[in-house]
């Protein structure tokens, strides 16, 4: 692979992210990635609160990405109002709805005993 295909990789991956800071959920998911790291800084998390904090917004990132992704290529090959083709969408905002909900408890775990530590 030569060089100037990795940097159009890399160029197509930066559209792709362009693209979906045009989608209310991104960005909705994007600035809850900000409260967590704003909190986690303002709490002084551990190493490993980071790590864990960090993957779980990645991959809620990672999700939503995805499903823009199938979202967009159902409606691209299914115009047209189809009862399946909603499924399909729903299941896949539904992963994104899951994780997104571990992910808030799993912020809640790390959190609320700093906020309490902090009340105290």
């Amino acid at each position: 692979m030569s060089k100037h295909s990795i940097f159009r990789s890399f160029e197509f991956a930066f559209q792709g992210l362009a693209f979906a800071f045009r989608e209310r959920n991104f960005v909705l998911h994007i600035l809850s990635t900000s409260l967590v790291v704003l909190l986690g800084f303002l709490f002084h998390v551990t190493s490993m609160e980071w790590c864990i904090l960090l993957l779980c917004t990645g991959v809620v990132l990672t999700a939503e990405l995805v499903n823009t992704a199938i979202e967009k290529l159902v409606d691209m090959v299914s115009p047209e109002f189809n009862p399946k083709a909603g499924e399909i969408k729903d299941i896949s905002a539904a992963a994104v709805l899951v994780f997104s909900i571990v992910s808030a408890i799993i912020a809640l775990i790390i959190f609320v005993p700093y906020t309490f530590k902090m009340m105290q």
